[in-house]
């Protein structure tokens, strides 16, 4: 059975800040996003351990509560690519401050809704703070790689609605009430 999802994240995939190095000086790094069957990547940037990709990925959201996993691959172009850490995205934060919804219509611009701390619980460097910005709402987040000696992934959520969403609710949510048998 295929729902419909809730609505559509945008990933936009900044910069990589001092990632590790797998080839002789330096790396050649993408970034490879998966939440349940939709995998996505970047394009690859030669011999730079502090790439800027600059570039946006959507995946249609069903269930908030499936992983967002970013995982940082050294190209390589004749043996398999080298793993160069990994990083889950919480989401939660950001979609209980789109439930909001109109009530935000009153905030001026840049004004902070949110402040996300660094927890065991998610893989943020810093605080990252949720936005409300010219109607949108985004959050900015720098990600620590796991599995790695050292490495970030900078990154912007963005969340649409369009046609054939469901659209974010109380009870679309997150841990929201659902009935399973």
């Amino acid at each position: 059975m295929d729902q419909k999802p809730l609505g559509l994240l945008t990933i936009h995939v900044k910069r990589g800040i001092n990632l590790a190095i797998r080839d002789h000086r330096s790396s050649d790094p993408y970034v490879v996003i998966t939440v349940a069957d939709q995998t996505l990547k970047t394009r690859v940037v030669k011999k730079n351990c502090n790439p800027v990709w600059n570039e946006e990925m959507t995946v249609a959201i069903k269930d908030t509560n499936v992983p967002i996993r970013l995982t940082v691959f050294d190209w390589d172009k004749f043996t398999g690519d080298d793993k160069m850490g990994d990083a889950n995205l919480d989401i939660q934060p950001y979609l209980e401050s789109l439930k909001m919804g109109m009530e935000l219509l009153r905030l001026p611009n840049g004004c902070a809704i949110k402040r996300v701390q660094p927890s065991r619980h998610n893989c943020l460097s810093d605080e990252s703070s949720i936005v409300w910005n010219n109607g949108k709402i985004t959050q900015d987040m720098i990600l620590r790689l796991n599995n790695v000696e050292c490495g970030e992934i900078e990154v912007m959520l963005e969340w649409h609605e369009g046609a054939g969403c469901r659209g974010i609710t109380s009870k679309g949510v997150g841990g929201g009430s659902s009935s399973s048998t």
